[in-house]
């Protein structure tokens, strides 16, 4: 009986350690998820739009749903608040790390003063950002311009 027993309680604690080894595996496997912030700045509006990396949206932030002013909505000040609405929702996703992507209105050299507060508190509140990218397009040509060929006469 005695022998029994030990024998039991032997195979119950190497069952425990399998198990302990598999709960460690489970969390070591669990990666850093990441995401990229799309963030389009005019001098109008600032729009954020996470995606995943296949491109599936997880938030999407506009000035529009911070505050209420036209004349406010591309204030940097409107801005961390944007970051930190998108922030808030990441954290309960597990979101660690970030692609960010800054668009500004096609013609424009800058983008608006929303892109760099957006950044700056989203780093502030923790996340890792690995790559910052200016997705501006550029005209090439275009449209023809209205006034014919000698131009508008006044």
């Amino acid at each position: 009986m005695a022998n029994e027993e030990i024998k039991e309680t032997e195979e119950n604690q190497e069952e425990e350690k399998i198990k302990e080894t598999e709960e460690e595996k489970k969390t070591s496997r669990k990666k850093e998820a990441e995401a990229v912030v799309n963030i389009y700045t005019s001098f109008n509006n600032t729009i954020a739009h996470v995606t995943d990396m296949a491109g599936q949206t997880l938030i999407k932030v506009t000035g529009g749903m911070i505050t209420k002013h036209d004349r406010l909505k591309a204030n940097p000040t409107i801005a961390m608040f944007i970051a930190k609405r998108i922030a808030e929702d990441l954290k309960e996703k597990g979101v660690k790390s970030l692609y960010i992507r800054i668009r500004a209105k096609t013609g424009n050299p800058a983008p608006g003063p929303g892109a760099n507060a957006i950044i700056k508190s989203l780093s502030r509140e923790g996340f890792k950002i690995l790559n910052i990218l200016d997705t501006t397009r550029t005209a090439r040509g275009g449209p023809k311009n209205k006034g014919g060929r000698r131009g508008r006469r006044v």
